[in-house]
């Protein structure tokens, strides 16, 4: 009896033994995991907590742990990137904001200040005067329109649209700017009816926004076109010129908001920097796709893809 006594209270003291160093074992590396990660924490650095254990809960601990930094660590990259973002939209929008708004007290300065103007000069200053505001409305505009896309608060209900209808009416919409400038144009809209999931509203726009560009920047090559085009799932509108196309490192940014060429930057060819960012955004509203390729002085095209609709 005393020896089965013994034996039991060898047993547990022995296992008192073994949860003792398992017990101080796990203390450590809980202790070593809390350390890496507050250095972590504190040098706001990247990296994984590195630890071999056999402990199953140390190791869901551990793999949990670092889920957490990971996510911890994308989430500054993408503040980072949206910080510096913020910065140079804000450099820009000053830019942007102050260039119309100095014209528009130079008119008035040079109003006021000549009491003897001829009323002919005076008509044709105020009438500058007007564009000059109307553009800096329509660029805030812009400013308010990117802010409701960006924060939810505008509702975009997608409805089965007619695309060929869309097209045409919107290349219709420019043909006189067109043929002002001397442009050639390549239309190729198919005859059979195509649907696609969008928002008439949002398409108007945004193919507004592409057709302008167009006019606008590939004013050189003296050429616009636009394809319709459809597969079993998708429908596609291609809007395209032949002007000087855009670099593989602009072709990264020209969504980004106010990101402007450097031409755009001066006189003729101010912009907000917004119609692409606002395109994407609206595209992607309703669940499609914007892509870019250009080659400079051949081909620079812009392609929306949308879900098509057979039904």
């Amino acid at each position: 009896m005393t020896v089965l006594w013994m034996a039991a209270v060898i047993v547990l003291v022995c296992l008192n033994v073994i949860q003792f160093m398992m017990k101080k074992k796990r203390d450590g590396n809980l202790a070593y995991m809390a350390e890496q990660l507050g250095a972590m924490l504190n040098r706001d650095s990247a990296g994984q907590i590195l630890l071999h254990t056999d402990d199953q809960a140390v190791k869901d601990l551990l793999v949990n742990t670092n889920l957490f930094v990971e996510n911890r660590q994308q989430i500054s990259a993408r503040f980072a990137k949206t910080e510096q973002s913020m910065k140079r939209m804000l450099t820009n929008m000053s830019h942007d904001l102050k260039t119309p708004l100095t014209v528009i007290l130079g008119y008035i300065e040079t109003i006021k200040s000549d009491h003897d103007m001829p009323d002919e000069e005076r008509e044709r200053l105020l009438g500058k005067l007007g564009q000059k505001t109307n553009e800096l409305i329509q660029m805030i505009n812009s400013f308010f329109d990117l802010a409701k896309l960006e924060s939810e608060d505008q509702d975009i209900p997608i409805t089965k649209i007619h695309m060929n209808e869309i097209c045409k009416r919107n290349i219709l919409h420019y043909y006189d700017a067109v043929q002002s400038k001397g442009f050639q144009a390549a239309i190729d809209i198919p005859d059979t009816p195509v649907f696609a999931q969008a928002n008439e509203e949002a398409l108007d726009r945004i193919l507004q926004n592409l057709l302008s560009n167009s006019i606008q920047y590939g004013a050189a090559g003296k050429f616009i076109g636009m394809t319709l085009s459809y597969d079993e799932t998708s429908v596609a509108i291609t809007v395209w010129d032949r002007g000087k196309g855009i670099g593989e490192t602009d072709q990264q940014r020209v969504f980004e908001r106010l990101y402007t060429l450097e031409e755009s930057r001066n006189k003729a060819f101010q912009g907000s920097g917004l119609g692409l960012t606002i395109t994407k955004r609206l595209t992607e509203k309703m669940g499609g796709t914007i892509s870019i390729q250009s080659k400079p002085y051949e081909r620079t095209a812009f392609t929306i893809t949308l879900k098509r609709m057979t039904y």
